[in-house]
Order: C-alpha cells, then sequence, then structure tokens
C-alpha cells in the first residue's frame, strides 16, 4: 500500500502499459490492478461489417465439404 500510495503515478504507467499487479496489505494479497480492457464496437459498426460478408450458399458449401471430406467418416 505504501508503493501505492507514493508512486501511484508510476503504477499507473506500468497498468497503463499492459502489467497486471497485486496490491498487498502487511504481506497479504487484498487487490488486483490490471489495465481495462479496450472498449467495445458499436453495434452499427458490426452490423456494418456484416453486410460486406459475401451470402453462402448452403448447397454449394455442402457440396464443397463432400468434395473434401472421406465419404467414410
Amino acid at each position: 500500500m505504501r508503493d501505492l500510495r507514493n508512486h501511484g503515478g508510476d503504477i499507473l504507467d506500468r497498468v497503463a502499459r499492459g502489467e497486471h499487479l497485486t496490491i498487498t496489505r502487511d504481506g497479504a494479497a487484498v487487490a488486483e490492478l490490471s489495465p481495462l480492457s479496450p472498449p467495445g464496437r458499436a453495434l452499427s459498426v458490426l452490423l456494418e461489417a456484416r453486410r460486406a460478408i459475401p451470402a453462402v450458399d448452403p448447397h454449394a458449401l455442402r457440396a464443397d465439404i463432400d468434395e473434401i471430406v472421406d465419404p467414410s467418416w
């Protein structure tokens, strides 16, 4: 805890660079300090990306699979 109080800025810099730290009090772990996950993508961005994916013809897909996979499976 003393290091966190005295060197808080340095510790947060380490966490910002991706380091995961355990905070202890009297030698016992009491908390973990880790970087935040990156923000998720907006639904509208995901839907727009989905539109760029070509449609799959299930019959053609099945024919391709049958051509590759050993039928004895």
